[in-house]
Parts: C-alpha cells; sequence; structure tokens
C-alpha cells in the first residue's frame, strides 16, 4: 500500500493550472474567417479539384493515370495477366493513397465491372457489376489484370517526349502529366466526381461517332455536333428518350439532362416480363425493392412476384404478372413509379492548364485537338532531333571513307589513348562527337563496304528529315496526322451503339389501350403524301379518285383497322400510326396529308407506306448506286407508341426505292444504261441494324443509276434466264433493242 500512498502524494503536488505548461494555451486570438478559410480550407479544396476529382483533358483523374502507368511500367500491355494485389503494390510508389482505393479504381476500369464502354484494364475473376450493388468484387489476392488492347492508344510515343513528366510524390520516380492519347477519351467512357464546391459528370458516348465528330470538327470548325454526335452511348444499353433540342442544349453548353430507361422483353409463355437493362443511375436491388414496396402499398396490383435473376450471361429482373395483365401497361407504371426510368445530369467540367472549366461537346473537342496538336509537334521534333544527331555522325564517318587508312594510322600513332580523339578531330576536320563516333568502330568493320553501307542512309535521312520540317512548319499535315489517327483508331476499336436512341414524344402513360376492330379497308397512298381510308362499302359506291393536281396513288392495300403503320421519309425516320388514327374516307376527298398529321419535320416528305400487325417479312431498300439494303420488319417494333424512330434507313446513300415483303422474292433492277438485273432477295442478308448500307448489287459506272425497282412478276421478261447471275454485284443484262421497254427506257 505504501507505493499507492506515495503515488497519491505526489499527484495532489502536481499544480492545478496545467496551461502553464502549454505556452499561449488558453488564450483567445481574433482572427478573420475568411483568414482562417483561405490559410486551412483552400489548400485542401484546390487539392482536391486539381489532384484528385476533376478529370483532365485526356480522360483521366491522377489516380486513374498513375495505375496506367504503373501497368505499363510492368509490361501488362503484352503478356499473361497477374495477381492484382502486385498491381495494386506497385502503384502505391507513385499513388500515396490506400491499397484499397487503388484497388476500387482498377476495378472501375475493369471489363468485368462493366462501367466502362471500352474498359482499360483486362480482368480475370470477379470484379462485381457496376449495376449491382450488392454484386461486390473479390479481394485483389484472387483475382487478375493486365492492359486492354486499347491501352496502347493511351501510351503511343509516351517515350518520344510527347508531354511532360514530373516527379512522384517522394521524388523517386517520374510519371506523366497527361497520357499522349490518340482519341477523345475525355468523351468516349464515363467520369464522375464530387470536388470541393463543385462537381463533374462525363456522360459516355460512342467511339466511332467520338471519332467521326473530331474528324469533321478538324475539317470544319462550324460543324454541328448533333449531326454525327448522335447521344451519349452507355455499356450497359437500355433506351434513351432523345430530345435533339435538349441535347443540343447539352452539346453547346456542358449541362443539362435527359432520359434513359431500361429494355425488357414479355414471355407469353410464362406471362412474365424479362428486364434486360437498367439506367446507369441505379441498381437492380434498388429497383426490386422499390416495387417491392408499391406492390406492398398497392399503388402497383398487377405483379405476383418479382426476383433478380442475374447470370453470367448478364443482367435480368423477372416480373411475374397476374393472369390477364397488359405488360405494356405494367411497364408503363414502372417507368412512372420507379427508377426504371431515370434522368442523367450532364456537368462536362474539365480541368484545362489546372482551371476547372465547364464546356460544352465542341470546345472539349477544340481543346483536345489542341492538346493532340502539341503531343505530334513534340513527337515530329523528338524524331527530328534523333535523325538529325544520326545524320550528323554519319557525316563524320563520311569523311573517313576518303581516306580510311589515314584514320588507321592516326590511331595507331597515338602515344595516349585520351588524344586518339583530338588527333582524329583534327586529322579530318570533324568535331568530337562524330571524332568519338568514329573512334568507337570496331576494327573489323573500318572497311569500306560496312561504311558504304551505314552512308546509304544518309540521302533516306535527309529526305526524312525535310519531310518532318515541313510537317513541323505546317499546321494541316499535323491536323492530317491526327486525322489518320482517329480514323484508325475508329477502324480497330469501333462498335455499334449499345443504347437505342428513341424518340422523347410519347403518348400519356396515364391512357388506357384501345381496343380496335378488325374491319376491313381499303387504304390509298398518293405520291404527295396524302392517305385515305375507305370502307368496302363506300368504295362499292365510289366513282374516280379524287386527288390533287399532278398527284397519283402509288400504293393500294387491302387491310383492316386494328394494323400499324409505318410512314418512310425521305430524311431516313419512319412515323409510326395506325389505321384506326384516320377516319374513315371517301374516294370524292383527297384525303389526310400525312405529314400534317404526324408532324413532319419541316422539308420532310413521304416515301414509302408499311401496314403491319405481326411485324412479319422485311423491307428492301433500294439506293440509287445499286446497292441493297434488307431490314426485318420487326427492327422497327417499339414497346410504346412512338410516334417516330430516327434513322431508319442508311442515310450515307441516295434512295430510290422502298419495297416491302412477307417472304424472300425476285426483284427486277433496270438502270439508266439500259441494262436489267433478276436479283432474288435471299441473295441480300438480312441485319437487324435499321440504317446497315446493305450489300453492292448491280455495279453502276458514274454518271448511271437505277432508273426502277419492282416486284418481279414471273414470266414478265422473256428469257429471264439471261437477267439473271449467281454472283453479286453483277452489271445486269442488255434488253433486246426494238422493244417498247427499250423505247421506255430511252425515253
Amino acid at each position: 500500500m505504501a507505493p499507492r500512498k506515495k503515488k497519491e502524494e505526489n499527484t495532489s503536488k502536481k499544480p492545478k493550472n496545467t496551461n502553464a505548461y502549454i505556452a499561449g494555451a488558453g488564450t483567445v486570438v481574433d482572427q478573420q474567417v475568411t483568414e482562417t478559410l483561405k490559410s486551412n480550407f483552400m489548400p485542401y479544396a484546390m487539392s482536391v479539384i486539381v489532384s484528385r476529382a476533376i478529370p483532365e483533358i485526356d480522360g483521366f483523374k491522377p489516380s486513374h493515370r498513375k495505375l496506367l502507368y504503373t501497368m505499363y511500367n510492368m509490361g501488362l500491355l503484352n503478356g499473361s495477366t497477374i495477381k492484382s494485389a502486385n498491381i495494386v503494390g506497385r502503384t502505391m510508389q507513385l499513388n500515396p493513397h490506400g491499397d484499397a482505393a487503388i484497388y476500387d479504381t482498377m476495378v472501375r476500369l475493369s471489363e468485368g465491372h462493366a462501367a466502362l464502354l471500352h474498359p482499360f484494364v483486362a480482368s480475370k475473376g470477379s470484379f462485381g457489376k457496376a449495376y449491382s450493388r450488392d454484386m461486390q468484387c473479390a479481394a485483389a489476392r484472387y483475382t487478375e489484370a493486365k492492359l486492354a488492347p486499347i491501352s496502347a492508344e493511351l501510351f503511343s510515343d509516351i517515350d518520344k517526349d510527347t508531354v511532360d513528366f514530373v516527379d512522384n510524390y517522394d521524388a523517386t520516380m517520374k510519371e506523366p502529366v497527361l497520357f499522349p492519347v490518340t482519341f477523345p477519351t475525355i468523351l468516349v467512357n464515363a467520369n464522375m466526381g464530387i470536388a470541393a464546391g463543385m462537381a463533374s459528370s462525363i456522360c459516355p458516348f460512342n467511339l466511332s461517332e467520338v471519332c467521326d465528330t473530331t474528324v469533321a470538327y478538324i475539317k470544319d470548325n462550324d460543324i454541328d455536333v448533333a449531326d454525327t454526335l448522335l447521344a451519349p452511348d452507355f455499356p450497359i444499353g437500355g433506351e434513351l428518350l432523345y430530345d435533339r433540342s435538349e441535347m443540343e442544349k447539352i452539346y453547346e453548353t456542358g449541362r443539362g439532362s435527359f432520359k434513359v430507361r431500361g429494355t425488357y422483353e414479355y414471355d407469353k409463355s410464362s406471362n412474365c416480363i424479362d428486364i434486360k437493362s437498367i439506367p446507369p443511375t441505379t441498381t437492380s436491388e434498388a429497383i426490386i425493392e422499390k416495387v417491392v414496396e408499391l406492390v406492398k402499398a398497392k399503388k402497383i396490383t398487377e405483379i405476383n412476384d418479382i426476383r433478380d435473376e442475374t447470370d453470367l450471361n448478364g443482367l435480368q429482373i423477372t416480373v411475374d404478372l397476374k393472369r390477364g395483365t397488359d405488360p405494356e401497361k405494367v411497364m408503363k407504371k414502372l417507368f412512372k413509379m420507379t427508377t426504371l426510368q431515370d434522368s442523367f445530369a450532364c456537368n462536362f467540367n474539365i480541368l484545362i492548364a489546372s482551371s476547372p472549366r465547364v464546356m460544352g461537346v465542341k470546345e472539349i473537342i477544340s481543346e483536345w485537338v489542341a492538346f493532340r496538336e502539341e503531343c505530334v509537334r513534340r513527337r515530329v521534333y523528338f524524331k527530328l532531333s534523333k535523325a538529325k544527331d544520326k545524320l550528323h555522325l554519319l557525316k563524320g564517318m563520311q569523311k573517313i571513307l576518303l581516306d580510311i587508312d589515314k584514320a588507321i594510322k592516326i590511331v595507331r600513332d597515338t602515344r595516349e589513348e585520351k588524344e586518339v580523339v583530338p588527333n582524329l578531330m583534327i586529322g579530318f576536320g570533324i568535331d568530337e562527337i562524330q571524332a568519338e563516333y568514329v573512334a568507337e568502330i570496331k576494327l573489323r568493320h573500318l572497311n569500306k563496304e560496312y561504311i558504304l553501307k551505314r552512308l546509304e542512309d544518309i540521302e533516306a535521312l535527309e529526305k526524312e528529315i525535310d519531310e518532318m520540317q515541313d510537317i513541323l512548319n505546317s499546321r494541316s499535315k499535323i491536323k492530317r496526322i491526327i486525322i489518320n489517327e482517329l480514323e484508325e483508331v475508329k477502324k480497330k476499336y469501333g462498335k455499334d451503339r449499345c443504347t437505342k436512341i428513341i424518340s422523347a414524344s410519347e403518348d400519356d402513360d396515364s391512357a388506357e389501350i384501345e381496343v380496335l376492330d378488325d374491319s376491313p379497308v381499303t387504304l390509298f397512298f398518293t405520291r404527295d403524301g396524302y392517305f385515305k381510308r375507305i370502307t368496302p362499302q363506300s368504295l362499292r359506291m365510289s366513282g374516280e379518285q379524287k386527288l390533287k393536281e399532278g398527284d397519283e396513288i402509288t400504293q393500294t392495300v387491302e387491310s383492316s383497322c386494328d394494323k400499324d403503320l409505318l410512314f418512310f421519309t425521305n430524311n431516313a425516320q419512319v412515323y409510326k400510326s395506325r389505321v384506326a388514327d384516320f377516319g374513315d374516307g371517301k374516294a370524292s376527298i383527297l384525303g389526310d396529308f400525312v405529314a400534317s398529321k404526324l408532324d413532319y419535320d419541316e422539308g420532310e416528305s413521304s416515301v414509302y407506306m408499311i401496314d403491319t400487325k405481326d411485324y412479319s417479312g422485311f423491307v428492301v431498300f433500294i439506293f440509287d448506286n445499286g446497292r441493297v439494303a434488307k431490314v426485318p420488319l420487326s427492327s422497327y417494333v417499339t414497346k410504346t407508341n412512338r410516334k417516330k424512330l430516327i434513322n431508319a434507313y442508311c442515310s450515307k446513300y441516295t434512295l430510290h426505292t422502298v419495297l416491302y415483303i412477307k417472304e424472300d422474292c425476285d426483284i427486277l433492277l433496270k438502270s439508266t444504261n439500259n441494262r436489267m438485273l433478276l436479283v432474288n432477295t435471299g441473295q441480300v442478308p438480312a441485319k437487324a441494324t435499321r440504317d446497315n448500307g446493305g450489300i453492292a448489287v448491280m455495279t453502276q459506272k458514274k454518271g448511271q443509276r437505277i432508273y426502277t425497282a419492282e416486284i418481279y412478276k414471273a414470266g414478265t421478261l422473256e428469257s429471264e434466264h439471261r437477267y439473271r447471275t449467281k454472283n453479286l454485284p453483277a452489271a445486269g443484262s442488255l434488253k433486246p433493242t426494238g422493244t417498247a421497254e427499250q423505247a421506255k427506257l430511252d425515253i
């Protein structure tokens, strides 16, 4: 007990005012809040903005750049994958953050996570999924990774002084300030970040569309970006509700929002809806939880069960419906009441010269082009310097060719090694660098054959130097190099859109679906775009059809009121309607002007009409240049009653004729060169992509084009085998002279 008593006594002897031992403790100092913020908060805020959360013009944040550059230095652009833990450990030499933060960065850049259109990390193992909250990645010690092939475009010529390098955090290594990317990665892959007082949210765009837009901008700065950069494209797919005016606002200001919704399929046999994709702003778990909440609250009564059936084939949420439920009505409710349809907010905030700027797409492309021009210029200058140095050495060797024996004699007669170079300089009138190069040549190489072979490069080297000098002096040549690189990137890595573009003009979600009758009607469609729906009774009592002066009927179709109508226009768009949307007409009236009724764009006109109920058969597009495309009519099916679909067919070529066929048949093509060709549509492969360019069928020389194209009726032509061919494309055969058909062609 004695020690305890002593301890208590010692404690009691300590002074009560402990502040006396701390200088200035307890003193109140007046200080302006602005000074406190300036000295303490602002350095932190600027660090978060400049060095952490906001991407730069190369499309990367510092954490991305440090990871990818480490993987590049590890030789992971080629070869097999290695353990992720190894990569994370090596990255810590550049990135002072913890291993968990580095691994999270790798996960988001990996193809297994499915967060990017073009992932930069090829992964092996479980990396989780961007569309799932609960599907987490495995630990770094279990997964493997390497750089994806497209990552080669990030490091192109990085060792040729294309970008600046700086010290890492402890000055033991060098790292690039930016990557010399060969395409605008800033627009291709999604990038989001929250800094202090500001944020960045950049949606991804299709690589091919970005490359095309950049090339178009380089050629003409006054382009309309919306013509080539159609809309954002998300790796998870979905449908984007397209509003051109809103999209143009985003392209111009860098701010705005658009709606994205999931896609689904209805399985009639099991009476369930399979949701195949969801918006990028939500997760499958969030949607399921919300649906369960709505069912419990009896706001949705048509659903029996909902479950997550995601597997190795991808995302799938299955919704079991009650008997007699209309799936479209259920989906309308889900779009309206859950995040199955959600808005994506854009904020194109990018660091330019360490300063954050919110920019439109054209301005971003302009900054990237300027950055890329500097990279190309520095690369060419680096190569030019190396070429000049090599030429300088070869010029020195050229002088030795004049007298090899003299060079050997100088070396042999020199008493000290350090005098060899000065003596060669004096003997041949060359500088120290040239003399040093000559002195290092092996004795076995001091023969005319070896030296002449080295000197053969002088002329080619001088020509190469002149070309590089011309490039440095010509901005147009630098732009040509950038264009060629963009076209090569598009060719190697471009792919079709994942997200479908649909018109934002939708019918009222709360509207009830009409029960349409199936009474027969006859449809008349004229060249100028007038439409009539006439009942059989009225048609029997009718006389001659009244038409606008100069107009004519181009299509007469036996149909019914419960069918859909598709009107193809000269703007590569299709407007959808229903026979029931048009009133009964008479032969004595002009009918409905379709362009006004369906609200066509200015200057747009109809070229063809199709009526269908089950969307079976094919649409055949014949172009003036002899190309033919075949698209299944099912490609025009939509889940809701949308009025307009863009990219209805290929707008790259001039359209001549549209034909609707139930099954493959013969088509007779006639050209202005008096040739005819019979081709069966079975020879033309059907492609689900609506705007595909088809294949070349009838070859056309300069100044020639397709004259007529029609479905062929057997027996119309004599010796019809003359006009058939096994191989496409073909020129066709000439019509025998003196016939009525030949006279028509001559006219």
